[in-house]
């Protein structure tokens, strides 16, 4: 088998940055001129992130094939510019779910069905289903920490895994906390201590140990940990704060994470290209000026709510060259007595994502000051719906418009749910099941979208035909088409077929643009987003 398998598992508390180290090692053996991939496996019961409360777990990331993903594959694909997909993301409920409609079907001919081997079972094809002749390493990052009982299944599954490979082929890395005690004026090697031995009381000595810790780990605190860990002395590795997320793969690289991992697998040896990165650093660090950005949404007190939105910005500043400051603004905050003193100070107004009509009527108060007052305005999925039903009431006159996500007896749903997507009935008359089932019942992942010449998407984009990532159920209603455009309102991009409107401006305004799929998907900081571009490009010429 060509592919090397690297297994990361996380000790002592969750957050520890297990996504953003696997992302940085897979970067660095990236540019070493290796073909990666990363996959997560969640210990949790839900099939998938969609019916996650993002308060709980932060944003659900979508994938081109329209998988529902826990939000670490976001970082994967920014920190290796490669796309992931279904296979690189399961969950515990994803697994037992194959488990037991395998066991409905007969498949295991009567026979018990146990967690070993059949759950365990199950955990290692998902795994090997990655590898291939083009792979050459695959990262396997385990969600939660070390004596989760939840996580049990997995550690047991990966442990099994390297005697089906072999040691030539797999390796365990471990991350866990090195806290520093002020008091004491010293780190402490304990937690670690004890989360390794945690480890290894099920069977998986790990290869690699990373600390996490705020201030520089000493090579005689390293030494010590190798010592009780049972590791390599040089194989022990600080990941210590860093000012900025993407400096992490070169803060590895100094440490010489990849050559270890290089060694330790037999890799071809080859030293790692980062140029880019290191270009990347210095304009982050090098800023022509900035913009204040403001983020109107609902999940204002949970930044990871909007992660890939928040990493996309930053990604249209860096294409601008300048730093973008972010003000998340609570739009149930916002009213037509406040707005301008909220909005004034900002360069540019962003209307995300998200679902129900909590705080609904505050973002259409902002996104109301935004085009009235010519400040640079970006819209998202339900941002662009409500740029929409703002446009309806203030300027066609239609004061009822709204959406029927909002509304079902609305008079004027100039938003609403097509029948041709989903499975429940559209009757505004009759009370939707509330029992039919949430998750994947969305238009989600890749879809087609022809944009028109002559607009703000054209200028953004260059190219009459693109691609983007949805999430959502609702639709704008074609009925109002020919009436909005009249008023002003341009589409400027339109499904191939001509029956769904994906992107919507007004041409009278500096920049002001709404688009119907989450664009923050497919931005990376080497490749930022055309609309991210545009968008900031707008906010820094309307600040000069």
């Amino acid at each position: 088998m060509k592919t090397k398998f690297i297994f990361v598992t996380g000790g002592v508390l969750s957050s520890l940055g297990k996504g953003l180290a696997a992302a940085s090692l897979g970067a660095l053996l990236k540019a070493r001129g290796l073909s990666v991939t990363i996959q997560k496996l969640d210990p949790y019961i839900n099939v998938d992130p969609g019916t996650m409360n993002p308060f709980q777990h932060g944003e659900v990331y979508v994938t081109d094939d329209g998988a529902e993903t826990d939000l670490d594959l976001g970082h994967y694909e920014r920190f290796l510019n490669v796309p992931m997909s279904q296979k690189n993301n399961y969950t515990s409920g994803s697994i037992y779910h194959r488990v037991i409609t395998k066991e409905r079907r007969g498949d295991y001919l009567g026979g018990t069905v146990q967690v070993i081997p059949h759950i365990t079972d199950e955990i290692k094809k998902s795994v090997l289903e990655l590898a291939s002749d083009d792979l050459d390493v695959a990262i396997i990052e385990i969600g939660g920490t070390v004596g989760d009982i939840e996580g049990l299944p997995f550690l047991e599954a990966i442990r099994q895994l390297r005697g089906d490979l072999g040691r030539e082929h797999c390796m365990y890395i471990h991350l866990t906390l090195v806290p520093y005690l002020r008091a004491a004026g010293e780190h402490k090697t304990k937690p670690t201590q004890h989360s390794v031995k945690e480890l290894r009381s099920i069977g998986i000595q790990p290869d690699i140990i990373i600390c996490r810790c705020e201030q520089p780990i000493s090579d005689d605190l390293k030494r010590k940990i190798a010592l009780f860990c049972n590791v390599d002395s040089d194989a022990v590795f600080s990941a210590q704060d860093v000012g900025n997320i993407y400096e992490v793969p070169l803060f590895f690289y100094e440490e010489g994470l990849d050559q270890k991992v290089a060694i330790m697998l037999r890799l071809p040896a080859k030293n790692a290209d980062l140029t880019a990165w290191k270009n990347l650093i210095h304009t982050f660090k090098n800023p022509a000026g900035s913009v204040r950005i403001g983020i109107v949404g609902k999940y204002v007190d949970l930044k990871e709510a909007y992660k890939s939105l928040h990493e996309a910005l930053v990604h249209g500043g860096v294409a601008n060259k300048i730093t973008v400051e972010l003000e998340y603004v609570n739009s149930e905050e916002i009213t037509e007595d406040n707005v301008a003193k909220r909005m004034k100070p900002l360069d540019g107004i962003l209307v995300p994502g998200g679902f129900g009509h909590r705080g609904v009527e505050g973002k259409i108060t902002a996104i109301r000051y935004a085009r009235e007052n010519k400040i640079p305005f970006f819209g998202i999925c339900l941002g662009m719906q409500l740029a929409v039903i703002e446009y309806c009431r203030n300027v066609l006159g239609i004061a009822g418009a709204n959406s029927e996500e909002f509304d079902e007896l609305a008079k004027d749903k100039v938003i609403y749910l097509m029948t041709e997507w989903y499975d429940f009935r559209r009757n505004a008359t009759e009370k939707r099941d509330e029992k039919s089932d949430k998750g994947g019942t969305m238009r989600l992942g890749t879809y087609p979208c022809v944009i028109t010449p002559k607009t703000n998407a054209m200028q953004a984009y260059g190219a009459e035909r693109i691609e983007e990532r949805h999430r959502h159920r609702f639709e704008f209603n074609k009925a109002y088409f020919e009436s909005l455009q009249q008023a002003g309102l341009v589409f400027s991009g339109l499904s191939p077929d001509g029956e769904l409107v994906e992107i919507v401006e007004i041409k009278e305004h500096p920049w002001f643009l709404g688009c119907q799929f989450h664009p923050e998907f497919k931005s990376t900081p080497m490749n930022p987003h055309p609309l991210f571009r545009e968008f900031i490009k707008a906010a820094k010429k309307g600040k000069k």
